[in-house]
């Protein structure tokens, strides 16, 4: 089982790694908030999925005490996503709606394919692959968001929607730190125990 969950994960990894330089471009050249969000987000989600591979072989502990570290990760995007926002905050201007609905579209496909291969594994080495799913659950979510944003910008020339995402990204991303963290938690006093 491992060996499958470790070629799952790494496919995964990688599919991740590869659009975050894609959404990463159109963040930067259109300047919205909640795709540089969701870029950094696509290589936290990497690095965890590389992790979680790494870590398959480990100890019970081992892998629970790692998985209280993914929550920290988790948060990582957030921060990110503060600095852009306040940027965006001073100066909110709209960023270009197509390029941000169709990155955001793209964004979504990943997501949902990353989500429906982890889902078999979610609950197959405890908090790791949790975490896994959960990041790319969270994230499908994320990108129908951007969608709807570029959607509502190009209706309204307005760059509000493109950064009340960017923060609801936040949200969520806190949300899923919080709960892989309790899980890992767990993990960790049971075999501990």
């Amino acid at each position: 089982m491992d060996w499958r969950l470790r070629k799952v994960v790494i496919t995964v990894a990688s599919l991740n790694l590869a659009y975050f330089g894609v959404e990463f471009g159109v963040a930067i050249a259109i300047g919205s908030v909640s795709l540089f969000a969701d870029s950094v987000d696509f290589l936290e989600d990497t690095s965890i999925n590389f992790l979680i591979a790494v870590a398959l072989g480990w100890t019970a502990i081992k892998r629970a005490r790692l998985g209280m570290a993914l929550a920290g990760i988790l948060l990582i995007p957030g921060i990110a996503t503060l600095w852009t926002a306040w940027q965006k905050f001073v100066a909110p201007l709209p960023p270009a709606p197509i390029p941000l609905s169709l990155a955001g579209t793209g964004a979504l496909v990943i997501n949902l394919s990353c989500a429906f291969i982890l889902a078999r594994f979610r609950s197959h080495s405890g908090s790791l692959t949790r975490a896994a799913f959960l990041s790319a659950r969270n994230d499908a979510v994320a990108n129908a968001a951007i969608i709807a944003a570029g959607l509502i910008t190009a209706y309204t020339f307005s760059g509000w929607p493109d950064l009340i995402v960017g923060l609801g990204i936040l949200a969520i991303n806190a949300d899923a730190a919080r709960a892989v963290w309790s899980a890992a938690r767990e993990e960790h006093r049971q075999a501990d125990a």
